[in-house]
């Protein structure tokens, strides 16, 4: 009779024993043979009135917080014992089950994208790569249940939360604050006085605790890799393997294009109200582990997630988990917001000038502008790992590009890849030295190419701006024209 105390974390599907005392283990031969295909529990010992219970769970089992309550019979009458919510026990996905759709074979890698609690996220442009070091602290007193706040603030159903995909998708919409008061509020703004900035966060934990704290208020501020290390700390803590990704020259469609566009009015002058889209140096987000049945083989793997506000999906500022194969090969298709994903990636960038009837004709592309270095943690080390070929094949590769064109065409520019215009005049801008440094003068070249056997004429328009680093113009700083003749056959031309 009474109440059974027991408080602690299950990985699922594992044979677990309800005890008295979490001093009290129950030794090897102490467990019940139980099925492994459902729930089931049986008494492996017995002494006086009290019982040891060995029980086990399911591999779909959904996961979360489940109350503990011990109802008994006997002839005097049924007895049921009131819930402690010390009691409470937290079930979480297991990756070292192999009938988990997030298990991953490799102790290594789960060792790295699990187990680890301290990690690198890295930030700069592709020709500067800066890293720092981030506290994931996933197992951090109060972090799991911090965690379990998150989603069970997300008012999504329990039954759900059997499957990865959808705890994923809950989480990148919860971890920020616009329609659903996640846990943390974007600031790009450059003033953050009514928080903190993002470049004082160095971890999760404290993210999350204020956020726990706080009963669901978002924290301020935070930018894209502040939001990428707090879902790395969440599916982390909830079992599912998860690593932090940075992608340089990144890419931010805004019409579902799959392409990143560029328009000139009929002076070759950018129109502003149509720029929409814009090239981050930098872009942070995550890649989670797990078996994708909901897609055709093959699709499983590595999924990419991204909780920066950027885009809607469903009504929500969410993103993912798209798969990685995927993304590469251009099946766009394929949910969840793989076009996004693809965009930010491996877009090409297409130049439009607009007609006198309004219309626009493509005028120029750059095929290898984005999705540069794409980086992550090393497994068991510092060093950076280069994962750029999981996301696409080798730039300028026949692979690469039938993966463009699969996929622009289900865009909203399907007729993109039927440019008017001869490629055989190339454009190049270079800098001396190491780069720009703040203060100094920058001096660029540009290099005209005609590799056609024809003499080209060519107008070159060339524009300097300011630009955030998150590709939002700030300011022209200098604009010019030039009229150039090339002489074929390898003519070039320097400025």
């Amino acid at each position: 009779s009474g109440s059974i105390s027991f408080h602690s974390f299950l990985w699922r599907q594992v044979r677990v024993p309800v005890i008295e005392h979490l001093s009290k283990y129950i030794s090897p031969g102490e467990i019940a043979d139980l099925e492994d295909d459902r729930w089931e529990a049986a008494v492996v010992k017995q002494d006086d009135k009290r019982i040891k219970l060995s029980v086990n769970s399911l591999p779909t089992a959904a996961i979360g917080r489940y109350q503990l309550i011990v109802e008994t019979n006997c002839a005097s009458g049924k007895a049921v014992s009131t819930h402690n919510p010390a009691n409470d026990i937290y079930m979480l996905f297991n990756p070292w089950c192999e009938d988990d759709t997030v298990f991953m074979d490799s102790d290594d890698e789960r060792q790295e994208y699990v187990l680890n609690s301290v990690g690198r996220i890295y930030y700069g442009t592709q020709n500067q790569i800066g890293v720092r070091t981030w506290n994931y602290g996933q197992f951090h007193d109060g972090i799991l249940a911090a965690c379990l706040y998150v989603l069970e603030k997300s008012g999504t159903p329990p039954s759900g939360w059997g499957d990865p995909v959808n705890v994923v998708r809950v989480i990148s919409a919860m971890i920020n604050s616009p329609d659903d008061l996640g846990v943390v509020e974007g600031n790009w703004s450059g003033d953050y006085s009514l928080g903190t900035s993002p470049t004082f966060w160095s971890g999760s934990v404290e993210i999350l605790n204020e956020y726990y704290k706080n009963s669901g208020t978002p924290v301020k501020y935070g930018q894209c890799w502040i939001f990428a290390g707090v879902v790395t700390t969440v599916l982390r803590c909830l079992g599912i393997p998860s690593r932090t990704v940075t992608n340089f020259s990144s890419a931010h469609d805004t019409d579902v294009s799959l392409t990143t566009d560029v328009y000139l009015d009929e002076n070759l002058d950018p129109i502003a109200y149509l720029n929409t889209d814009s090239i981050w140096n930098f872009h942070v987000w995550n890649d989670s582990w797990m078996a994708r049945p909901d897609l055709p083989p093959g699709n499983g793997g590595w999924q990419a997630v991204d909780a920066t506000p950027q885009e809607t999906s469903q009504g929500t500022f969410r993103c993912g988990p798209a798969s990685l194969a995927a993304v590469r090969n251009g099946h766009v298709y394929l949910k969840h917001d793989s076009p996004f994903v693809f965009a930010e990636v491996n877009s090409d960038k297409i130049y439009w000038q607009r007609n006198v009837d309004g219309t626009f004709t493509q005028i120029y592309s750059e095929k290898k502008t984005v999705g540069h270095f794409i980086s992550t943690k090393a497994v068991g080390s510092d060093e950076r790992n280069d994962i750029t070929h999981l996301y696409k094949h080798p730039e300028g590769s026949e692979e690469e590009r039938i993966a463009v064109e699969t996929a622009c065409r289900y865009g909203t520019k399907a007729q993109t890849f039927s440019s008017p215009t001869a490629e055989d005049v190339s454009v190049e801008v270079t800098m001396e030295g190491e780069g720009p440094k703040m203060g100094g003068d920058a001096e660029l070249s540009l290099i005209l190419r005609n590799s056609s056997s024809e003499q080209r004429k060519v107008f070159l328009h060339s524009q300097v701006a300011v630009m955030y680093y998150t590709g939002v113009h700030k300011a022209t700083v200098r604009k010019d024209r030039t009229d150039v003749d090339l002489l074929p056959n390898e003519g070039e031309w320097r400025f």
